[in-house]
């Protein structure tokens, strides 16, 4: 029976697709680029440029190879509820079901991390098994989480049993206590694989010179988790460029220019390949050599030569005194004497314009009053003059006879006046 059911499963592993990713392809040498920064560093400098990733952190496998792990979940069941653990199994080969109704029915190959075959096998399917099942890869190592669901259906006719795919997941009708197999598929190197984790995790930095394309880069430094490290480049470049001697214990792959000059400009390019991984990373920078600050001569004194509390450092002690009442009371006298001086200023000029104002007035009043009293009085003297004149010439008068005495008295004297008959010039103009 047993033999039977093996010779089943293999069956269908043949029948059914790769629902999980076939073996990866080769990865590209340069990877895909995660960050790119420009960077400023004065000549003179000791310049730093960062990479880091934890996942390029080498341990060794003390577990005995106990990072890969494949689990089995089942979710909404008849029961419903939460997702409950039904088997897993590590990649020495240990497997562990937690239901004691299903020790000795569900079945994982022993060989899984070999040829990748993850399915999990039924023996006699209940009424109880209906629900959706999820196949989880864990490689605790590489950080790597990989799942796939098959839905399982239960069902008493023998003609709807079969398989079909919904559009996200396999749906498998199967009859009641008939075997069943749950295909989980995934022959990816990192699961099937273990090869030796310090062979396959590489470092190295490039530089490109400006104007110089990236497929013709110069090779910096290549860093093995072995330990080894090969150093390349110009010779004025190689002495000063170093990478920490604990980088793959750290993670940290940052490398240091000490110290940095102008010809150092240029592109720089930090790799991370962990081939065992599938982890193909890079990351640039556009390293820029600016002017150092000028330095003064060598007997020239310092910024702070003239004041002896600047040459012990640039740091700043800000002392808080205290103030107490007193103070307040001197500062509190200070503003009201300023206001009190103020206020007197002020009604000084108030004063003083008021006064002013009043003075001009009575100035302009007595003038007029002045200027028409000569005027009347000069109108005066002026008329009494001319009667003074006229009398005068009265009596200076010498006529010689009678003829001329008369004339001149008619000339002095008002003319008579002249009646006028209004009805008599009605009538000569009525009659014309």
């Amino acid at each position: 029976m047993e033999l039977r059911a093996w010779v089943l499963i293999w069956r269908l592993v043949l029948l059914q697709s790769e629902f999980m990713g076939g073996p990866s392809g080769p990865a590209t040498s340069d990877g895909s680029v995660v960050s790119e920064s420009a960077v400023s560093w004065a000549a003179g400098a000791r310049a730093v440029l960062r990479c880091q990733s934890p996942r390029m952190v080498w341990t060794q496998d003390r577990l005995h190879d106990r990072q890969r792990v494949v689990h089995w979940d089942l979710s909404g069941g008849q029961a419903g509820g939460p997702a409950r653990r039904l088997v897993d199994m590590y990649s020495a080969g240990e497997q562990r079901v937690y239901e004691p109704r299903d020790r000795g029915r569900l079945l994982l190959p022993p060989s899984a991390f070999h040829d990748g075959n993850f399915s999990l096998f039924i023996r006699a399917v209940e009424e109880t098994d209906e629900g959706l099942y999820t196949c989880n890869l864990h490689h605790h190592y590489c950080h790597l989480y990989e799942s796939l669901a098959v839905r399982l259906k239960v069902t008493d006719d023998p003609r709807a049993a079969g398989a079909h795919w919904d559009g996200e997941k396999e749906v498998l009708a199967v009859e009641r206590g008939a075997p069943a197999l749950l295909t989980c598929v995934n022959r990816a190197h990192v699961w099937t694989d273990r090869h030796l984790e310090e062979a396959q995790q590489v470092v190295h930095w490039d530089r490109q010179p400006p104007g110089v394309p990236h497929d013709r880069a110069d090779r910096l430094l290549d860093l093995y988790a072995s330990g080894e490290r090969r150093a390349y480049g110009p010779p004025f470049l190689r002495d000063r460029v170093a990478v920490e001697a604990d980088a793959f214990a750290r993670g940290d792959f940052s490398l240091l220019i000490d110290p940095l000059e102008p010809a150092d400009e240029g592109t720089y390019s930090c790799h991370l390949h962990h081939h065992y991984c599938g982890l193909h990373e890079r990351r640039v920078f556009h390293l820029r050599v600016t002017e150092p600050a000028a330095r003064p001569p060598p007997g020239a004194p310092g910024p702070g030569a003239g004041d002896p509390t600047l040459t012990r450092g640039r740091s700043v002690i800000n002392v808080i005194v205290p103030e107490g009442r007193a103070h307040f009371f001197q500062q509190l006298g200070y503003v009201l004497a300023t206001l009190l001086l103020f206020i007197l200023l002020l009604i000084t000029v108030v004063l003083a314009t008021r006064q002013r104002r009043r003075g001009g007035y009575e100035y302009s009043d007595k003038k007029s009053k002045s200027k028409a009293k000569d005027i009347n009085m000069a109108e005066f003297a002026v008329a009494s003059g001319d009667q003074a004149l006229y009398r005068s010439e009265d009596i200076r008068l010498d006529y010689k006879n009678n003829i001329l005495k008369e004339r001149a008295e008619l000339a002095h004297s008002l003319p008579p006046a002249k009646n006028i008959d209004l009805d008599k010039e009605f009538r000569k103009e009525y009659c014309k």
